[in-house]
């Protein structure tokens, strides 16, 4: 077994990372993550807590408009969720043409700004991305307009 791999209870699984402080500032100086990374990071010690598999994502040149994270409970199923700022957010232009998508194929994207039961209790609602949709972006696609889109160009 690699030096990478703790054996816990018949279970595998990676060694502990460093953990930053709790977040108070907008950013960590000794890690330089972002705003979004301590939502994720509490996110997941969230869930997890509540009995949750939780799955990180990492997107990447090959793999773009991902969620952040993909979890599973037994009782629950399955959700796909990206952490948003709570005001301050974005959609990448891979996200803006991916997610309708999804969507169209029956997976669905839940926005979660903050590791607390109210946005918890989100994830027992339907699919919220549509929620977060700016109007400075344009109407939401239809998927037509995405395919003439995505025809136009070169994301995968």
């Amino acid at each position: 077994m690699g030096k990478d791999i703790v054996e816990h209870a018949g279970a595998y699984h990676a060694p502990p990372v460093r953990i930053c402080a709790p977040m108070k500032r907008k950013t960590c100086s000794t890690c330089r993550h972002g705003p979004e990374w301590f939502i994720q990071r509490d996110l997941k010690q969230f869930l997890s807590d509540r009995g949750w598999l939780v799955e990180q994502t990492h997107g990447n040149l090959y793999q773009q408009g991902l969620p952040d994270l993909f979890v599973a409970h037994p009782r629950y199923g399955q959700r796909w969720i990206d952490c948003k700022q709570p005001k301050r957010y974005s959609f990448t232009k891979a996200q803006r043409i991916k997610w309708p998508f999804w969507e169209h194929q029956g997976v669905g994207i839940w926005i979660i700004t903050a590791a607390t039961q109210k946005e918890y209790d989100k994830l027992m609602g339907l699919p919220n991305w549509r929620d977060y949709w700016k109007p400075s972006w344009g109407d939401l696609p239809d998927i037509d307009a995405l395919l003439d889109e995505l025809a136009k160009s070169d994301i995968d």
